[in-house]
């Protein structure tokens, strides 16, 4: 009998998201796949398993859910009020949901999407050789309630593991190279460009990110003359009224607006992430120093195991025990207790 979750109450945009399908922009479709690619592998890591698995993707806000079995889950990306049953539960971790209980998952914190992962990932029928949905290209659809989405087998065991939360729901800077027009673009342009502090526009999803900002808006020589082409994730197009316009996993794969820049991918999570207002500045970098981010970031990728740790300490696993204070009070060094009245 298979697992199944069963979704009690469902927020208005939760989906199924994986890594997204790789080689298909020739055939007009964009890879699309997690907002934030960085939150699949901190799933995968905190319950051990592969990072390709399927997972479901919280805007904004969760919902209600439950399971037919034991199954372990795990709670990535933008933080939420998580409870099970009433009980409040620890995010960036992995937990024991039991059989019957109700996970409530509600606003975020800080960021926009939120994921949950389950031990053994969503196991609903793969199409062009992922499970992700491209709501833009008619893949798949959001999540209602009612739903009973299938679980695969679990090889995992572990729960009550924890990963530290990084900076990228906090905006900050974000790094870009250069793109098809950026010469197009004068070197004043550009400056003013990487001068300016942007906000996050409310207007955005999972196709791209207006950024709004006080001032003329930026314009490229002879835009209007600019022939429609390939574009890619991360492109940043200036739109006509002069606003940049971050394109995400689900944008077109081909446009005519001038594009200033791209962001690398390694910093393209913290856009998606942004809540609405958050402060952003972009910063160019060569291709040289692009690659050597993105060989640190795999790096870091693989090094998540590594920083996991227990919710809760089992001190025969705390390898530096004797380093901790572990007896409070007061003693005498000179007083011997076994010399006293009873």
């Amino acid at each position: 009998m298979t697992t199944t979750l069963t979704i009690l109450q469902a927020g208005p945009a939760l989906t199924i998201q994986d890594r997204g399908r790789a080689g298909w922009l020739a055939q007009g479709l964009t890879k699309g796949g997690a907002a934030d690619l960085v939150a699949l592998y901190e799933g995968a890591a905190l319950l051990g398993q592969s990072a390709d698995l399927a997972a479901i993707e919280m805007t904004g806000t969760g919902g209600t859910f439950t399971a037919s079995e034991d199954i372990r889950i795990a709670l990535t990306g933008a933080s939420m009020a998580a409870n099970i049953d009433g009980e409040a539960i620890v995010w960036n971790a992995s937990h024991l949901l039991p059989a019957g209980a109700k996970l409530t998952i509600g606003g975020a914190v800080s960021g926009t999407y939120g994921y949950l992962h389950i031990g053994g990932g969503i196991a609903t029928e793969p199409v062009l050789g992922a499970r992700a949905s491209h709501l833009s290209a008619g893949l798949g659809a959001a999540l209602k309630s009612g739903e009973r989405l299938p679980i695969g087998p679990d090889k995992g065991r572990g729960t009550g593991m924890q990963l530290p939360r990084d900076t990228r729901f906090d905006g900050g800077t974000v790094r870009v190279v250069a793109s098809m027009q950026t010469d197009r673009f004068t070197p004043e342009e550009r400056e003013r460009f990487t001068n300016t502090q942007f906000a996050r526009d409310p207007r955005a999803n999972r196709m791209g990110v207006r950024m709004d900002h006080n001032g003329a808006g930026f314009h490229a020589e002879g835009g209007l003359t600019i022939l429609s082409e390939v574009i890619v994730p991360g492109d940043i197009q200036i739109t006509g009224d002069g606003a940049p316009f971050v394109l995400m996993g689900e944008s077109q794969t081909t446009g005519g607006y001038p594009r200033i820049g791209t962001v690398i991918p390694r910093d393209l999570p913290r856009v998606a992430q942004a809540p609405a207002g958050t402060k952003i500045t972009f910063e160019f970098v060569t291709l040289d120093q692009a690659i050597t981010i993105e060989t640190q970031h795999r790096r870091d990728i693989k090094a998540l195991s590594g920083q996991i740790t227990a919710l809760v300490r089992d001190p025969a696993t705390i390898k530096n025990l004797l380093s901790y204070q572990l007896v409070g009070g007061v003693t005498s060094a000179t007083d011997n207790p076994f010399e006293k009245d009873i």
